[in-house]
Order: C-alpha cells, then structure tokens, then sequence
C-alpha cells in the first residue's frame, strides 16, 4: 500500500473533486470514491464522506495501492485530416473525442488516433499528450494543430503565447444578444467550489479577452462568431455565459437542450505561421450537422448562408 499526506490550502471544494484534482486526474473520481468509502481517506485524522468540504490547513492521509499509469495505445480512429506534413497536421475533432487520456480514460481519444496515425509526435506534453499544442473541450468540435517534433511544438506554442495564432469558433447561444459585436474583457480562474469548473475572479483570474461579433438573430437564440484573444479553460463558454448569453446546450455554463446533445460551439477556423516554411497557413471546417439543424435556415433550404459562415 502507498500513503501519501499533505495540507490542504484552499477552502471550499468536496473531498472527493478535490482529490481528483490533486492526483492530476489520473485516478478517475469514481476510484477517489471507492477509497474514500473504504476509510482510506482520513481527515485529520478521521474518515469522512465523499462530499465533505476540505478546510484550509486540513491534514489529509490517502492510503491506496500503488497507482501505475497505463500505457496509451495506438487507436484505429477515424480522423479528419485536414491538412499534413512532415513536420505537423491539422485534424478536425469531432464533438465528444476528448484530445487527450484524463479521468481514468485511457481510449477513444484524439492523442489514440495520433499514435496510429502519425509515426513521429512532439514529447513535450508529456506520456499522455503527445503532439498536442493546444486542446478543445470534449463537447466542442474544430480545428486543432498538432506537432510532430518538439521544435514545432515549442515555436507554435510560442504562437499562442503571443496571440498570433488565428482563431474563429461558431457559436450559438441562448437569447437575443442585444449588441451588434462586443469584447468581453474578465479575467478567469478556477471556482473555488467546483473544480471541474472555470468562472470570472477579478481577484485571482488571469487575463481573458474574447471578440464577438453576431451573424444572425433567431427567435430565441443569436448565432455568432467568435475571436478568443487568449486561450483559458473554458474561455467561451465563460465569457458568453457570464453577459447572459450562455452557449445552447452547454450542461455546465448554461442548460442541456434537447435539440443537441452538447454545446453548440465550434471551432470553425484555425491560422499560423507555419513554424519552418513560415508560410502563413489557414484553415476552415465546415459547421457540424448537428449545429446546422438548429437553424432555421437549414429547415428552409437556406444552405447558401450556412455555407458562408
């Protein structure tokens, strides 16, 4: 058995997401779980439930069998090339494909498809993120550029660092948004109550800044498209839901919509400099089946405007 002890110095959080956050999700929340129930979770000392909320300065004792990381195996997967060559690839991902192995999840992901796909992948992510620069929500689809070494891993990482990197998401929202464009300027940070998920601090945020502009106003939703100026976890969902608009579909930022079974956010159009032709590259994805059913001019045959946006 391995134990391992520590304080805790944040206030606030369930024992049972906190742990899950702690040990970098690689132990699954339903296995935190398991342990906590088994009385191999004590809190200063004693067991506690699942949903106890941790104090700052609690004495935590974790005591479970060794945890030994799966390897990630190659998947056969279907994946959407857009572009490809010898030194990075451009996929489109598909809406539920999480990028990368997290939470107990070892398949199913992009990061199992790359290792089929691609002989060569950066390592600078690290065992379970190799190639990957740059990640997009389960639920969201688009564009995303991978790197096959680690010089094109660091120059485009650089590009992001920098805001150079061109990025245009689609997205639609619940209600009339009232503004013909806006920048949402709020810096965001983990809630302190939820770890799972992202909220606007203006104590302890980081900057945050996302350009919107509307390209049509429905009856009870407003199609948009989207310019993130910086990359935060969650940035557009947070953004567009803290001004009253939140994302349709979206279960964490607004509600679950029968009409889709995820948030209706895609990222549409991805451009950089291309790390060693210095080419300046960009790339479009057309808009998902499913985001195209809920508008109306879909229904009416309107296909000409969709294709367009």
């Amino acid at each position: 058995m391995e134990k391992r002890e520590f304080r805790v110095e944040e206030e606030g959080t369930r024992l049972d997401i906190y742990l899950h956050k702690k040990f970098n999700s690689q132990i699954s929340r339903q296995k935190i779980q398991e342990i906590i129930k088994n009385k191999m979770v004590l809190v200063n000392g004693m067991a506690v439930k699942c949903h106890y909320k941790i104090k700052k300065g609690d004495l935590i004792s974790v005591e479970f069998p060794e945890f030994k990381e799966p390897d990630i195996e190659p998947q056969d997967l279907p994946l959407e090339i857009i572009y490809e060559d010898e030194h990075l690839l451009v996929v489109n991902k598909p809406a539920g494909m999480l990028v990368h192995p997290a939470g107990g999840i070892y398949s199913g992901t992009l990061v199992n498809a790359l290792l089929y796909h691609a002989k060569n992948l950066s390592t600078l992510g690290g065992k379970f993120k190799p190639g990957i620069v740059h990640r997009l929500d389960k639920d969201t689809s688009g564009l995303l550029v991978v790197a096959k070494s680690d010089n094109v891993h660091l120059e485009l990482a650089n590009q992001f660092k920098k805001h150079t990197i061109y990025r245009r998401y689609i997205a639609i929202v619940r209600g009339i948004v009232e503004l013909d464009e806006g920048e949402i300027d709020l810096p965001i940070g983990r809630n302190p109550r939820d770890r799972e998920r992202m909220t606007v601090d203006f104590s302890r945020g980081r900057e945050a800044k996302t350009f919107y502009r509307v390209l049509k106003r429905y009856s009870n939703y407003t199609l948009l498209e989207v310019y993130p100026r910086t990359g935060r976890t969650h940035q557009v969902r947070v953004h567009l839901s803290y001004i009253g608009y939140p994302v349709l579909g979206d279960p964490l930022y607004g509600k679950r919509d029968k009409l889709i079974d995820r948030q209706a956010l895609h990222a549409k159009e991805l451009g950089f400099l291309h790390p060693i032709t210095k080419e300046s590259l960009k790339f479009s994805s057309p808009l998902p089946l499913d985001m195209q059913r809920l508008l109306p001019d879909y229904i009416n045959g309107q296909n000409e405007f969709i294709k367009k946006i």
